[in-house]
Formats: C-alpha cells, structure tokens, sequence
C-alpha cells in the first residue's frame, strides 16, 4: 500500500481535529477589567518629573515637577483600553497633576515623515481637515463598538491651526463628545500640538475636557517648549544635499496626512474614573512647579510665587488664561 501524500496527511490530521470539536474563540476581554489592569499597570511603572526624557533618539522631554510619564509599553495598554488607537510612532503618555483629582494625559509620539517644508502655512483647509477628522473618528468608532465602549464624534474646532514659524511649532485643537450628545454636556477636547525637525516631527495631544483646558492649555505651552530635537536633529539642521523632504507640506499635514493619525482620542469612558485614581494618586503628592525660566521677573531673577494647577472653568466672555510663559499674573 502506498503512503498518503503529505499533503493528504495534513488534511486528515485537520478534518480530525475538527470532529473532535475545536478549542471555541476566546471571549473578548471585560473592558471594565482591562481598563482596572492597565491602570494599574500604569501606575506602576510611570516616572515623576522632574526628569529628562528621551524621544526615539531624535529628541528629549525635560518633564517639570507636577507631571508624570507613563512608558510606551504601559502606555499603549492604557491607551487601548481607553478605545484610542496606537502605533509604532507612540512614545508613551504624560499625566498632569490637577488639584481636583480629575484625569487628563498626553499622547506623545514621534512620526519620521522626512523634511516637512513649511512655506505653505498660509494655505490652511481647515474643512477638509475637519471632515478628515469626522471620518477618522467614525472609522475609529467601530474599534469603540467591539470593546464595548461608547461612540464619540467632533463637535468643532476649539482653535483653529496656527503655526509658530521661528520656533517651528504647530497647534490646534477640537471638541470632542458621545455620538448624539448634541447638547455638549460631556464634552472633551483634543488639543494637538507638534514641533518639526530635521527628519521628522514630534507630537502631543492634550486630551481633557472644558472644565480644565483654561489651566492646561498653558501648561501645554510649557512642555511643548520643553519638547525639543538633539543637535543634529533640529529642523535648522537640514542638509539639502542629503535629507528626505517629505511629499508634502504643511499645510498638507494638517489637512491631510495628520488626520489618519489624530482620529478622536477618548478621555475615558464613566466607569474609568474610579480607576484612574490608581495614576493620580502616585502623581499627586507634588507642588505645581513651572520652570524656572518661566519665573523670571523683569531684573532676571527667579519669583517666588509657584503655579497651581486648580481646575478653571471660563465663562462666557472672560479672557483666555493666562499665558505662563509671560510670567507671573499681574495684579
């Protein structure tokens, strides 16, 4: 008698298996324990500043007192477990300290685009990138749908693009809320902010919500000033004869190639707060310290008065918060 083929071998061996009845798929994961374990997990691992940060070899992070910093690995997992999307360009999460024990974080990650040429910063198409942002979050919703956490979608733009040009620095931001909460009343933001460098550009995204975006959005301005490319890496470095330029420009990257990346980052769904005190905690304890370049009073010498990062709701018609790059408030 001649031997099956192996080939025939295989197949029986399968088709046997199959009789026997397979190992059934495994259940999906409960969102709420996922959510718990990388919390935890986080928490566990995350670095208190002040301390220097390195970014993919490219650039640095000094993280001020008063912020902490969640690595990649454990950062990834939280951020799953919150409905967000990652990639190979995540760098990890940074969490800032708020009086009120509330939770908001950034998404730090850097993207090796090549050269992006800025001279074309005066043709914004904020609708498009508007619309490019609804479809991301639409597409970003079926992600939401299988893990059992709720829907969101745009609501607008909280500020419209606007490129800082000597310091190469990118900010905008959106409003972010549940699918069909048209009345707004859980309302978050995403508020987007870059630097470019020599083969690439790094990126945070603040994501928090109306009640804090007034003590946050300066506290963006400092980090984002303290996110910085190495010698060699900076965007005044480019070599002509040698650099990748990227195939677009700047205003493309707004309007086009970031949207892929932006979609809508979820703050946390309801049953996530409780859960959330796990980082909190471990990053309360410190006083609110800004910088001390950001202190510096007219003769050049350091204030006294620390910052405090209490919650701040602005009403309708008051001024923006005050920027603490300019110094200490005026009386």
């Amino acid at each position: 008698m001649t031997a099956l083929p192996a080939l025939a071998v295989l197949v029986f061996v399968a088709c046997m298996g199959a009789a026997r009845g397979a190992d059934p798929p495994a259940a999906p994961p409960d969102p709420q324990v996922e959510i718990e374990a990388a919390f935890e997990a986080a928490g566990k691992a995350l670095r208190r500043g002040p301390v220097e940060l390195p970014m993919a070899g490219q650039g640095k992070l000094a993280l001020p007192g008063g912020f902490a910093f969640i690595p990649p690995a454990e950062g990834a997992r939280l951020m799953r477990a919150m409905g967000n999307s990652v990639d190979g360009d995540f760098q990890g999460m940074v969490v800032p300290h708020l009086e009120d024990g509330s939770f908001s974080f950034y998404e730090i990650s850097y993207v090796p685009s090549g050269y992006i040429k800025d001279d074309d910063a005066k043709d914004w198409k904020a609708d498009d990138l508007m619309q490019r942002l609804r479809e991301g979050t639409a597409e970003g919703n079926k992600r939401r749908v299988q893990m059992g956490i709720g829907e969101m979608e745009v609501s607008g733009w909280i500020e419209p693009p606007r490129y800082e040009a000597p310091s190469h620095q990118l900010v905008w931001s959106i409003g972010a809320r549940t699918k069909g909460d048209a009345g707004g009343v859980h309302e978050g933001i995403n508020y987007r902010t870059l630097v470019l460098g020599r083969e690439g550009y790094l990126a945070m995204t603040l994501v928090t919500d109306q009640a804090h975006i007034g003590v946050l959005r300066p506290a963006t301005a400092t980090l984002l000033d303290d996110l910085t490319f190495n010698p060699g890496k900076r965007y005044a470095d480019f070599d002509v004869s040698t650099d990748h330029v990227a195939e677009f420009g700047l205003a493309t990257l707004v309007a086009g190639v970031a949207a892929k990346k932006l979609g809508l980052l979820a703050l946390a769904a309801a049953f996530v707060v409780k859960f959330a005190k796990v980082i909190i905690l471990a990053v309360g304890g410190f006083v609110w310290a800004i910088r001390r370049k950001l202190w510096r009073d007219r003769s050049g010498s350091a204030a006294a008065a620390p910052a405090t990062m209490a919650p701040t709701t602005m009403a309708p018609g008051e001024p923006a918060a005050h920027d603490l790059r300019d110094g200490p408030p005026r009386a």
